[in-house]
């Protein structure tokens, strides 16, 4: 093929047209005759574009599709299988066909199915959220003021805005309509230490609810989960509790 005595560049910069046999050679994609360049990489670039992004949404849905019911997804979480745009776009169509479930900004679920009630799409617990982000983040988490007392059954409200501390950085995660999560940082390394979640959860209820307002019966109540505590983390976790609920514990 004979060689143009004009620069990549110049065709770009002056829109210089080029026989169809260089086109076809060049781009090896069938053209009209006398486009100019720049029309011609537009087309290119955009077939090929096309292309990338559906083969990032199929490797995505595939992933998807072959996860647990319930699966937590990030944008980050395919940033191998193409761009962000890419990503973004894929995630956008298997939400658009039912595939996954947009939870919050940049989170998603593959939800369960309500096959007993035929209730449609089950979204994620505020508790599954949160624990997902955990994950991702690498970080520790543990429920907190009222929440800690609605897991127990102390409370049958569930709080707008579901505070858990953690030991990375503080965040608001917005889940729909005046609903969010909340994310206190903590230095307070002793909230980590216990072996049970249980036991962490009710000495958490505890001191939300106070020494001198707790009743009698929200102790009864508390103990009544004991039960799923084996006899050796009860030991281990009771001991890093205040002595009052160490006390009332034990009791």
């Amino acid at each position: 093929m004979k060689t143009p005595d004009y620069t990549f560049r110049q065709i770009l910069d002056e829109s210089t047209k080029i026989e169809l046999v260089e086109i076809k050679e060049f781009f090896n994609v069938p053209v009209a005759v006398n486009l100019v360049l720049p029309q011609i990489c537009h087309k290119f670039v955009a077939k090929h574009s096309d292309m990338a992004n559906n083969s990032t949404y199929i490797q995505i849905k595939n992933i998807v599709e072959n996860s647990d019911r319930g699966t937590l997804f990030f944008p980050d979480s395919f940033s191998e299988y193409g761009s962000s745009d890419a990503v973004r776009s894929a995630l956008v169509r298997l939400c658009e066909t039912g595939i996954l479930l947009r939870v919050a900004q940049g989170i998603y679920c593959y939800p369960r199915i309500d096959t007993k009630w035929g209730g449609g799409t089950i979204p994620p617990s505020i508790e599954e959220i949160a624990e997902g982000i955990a994950t991702r983040d690498r970080v520790r988490i543990a429920p907190s003021g009222a929440f800690a007392l609605y897991q127990l059954g102390l409370t049958t409200q569930i709080p707008g805005n579901v505070v858990f501390i953690t030991d990375g950085s503080p965040r608001r995660v917005t889940i729909g309509k005046g609903r969010g999560i909340l994310f206190k940082h903590t230095s307070e390394m002793r909230t980590f230490a216990y072996n049970s979640k249980l036991m962490a959860l009710i000495v958490t209820a505890m001191r939300e609810i106070g020494e001198g307002n707790i009743s009698q019966e929200q102790i009864k109540q508390i103990k009544s989960h004991l039960g799923e505590v084996s006899e050796e983390d009860f030991k281990h976790d009771v001991s890093l509790a205040p002595i009052w609920v160490r006390k009332a514990l034990s009791e």
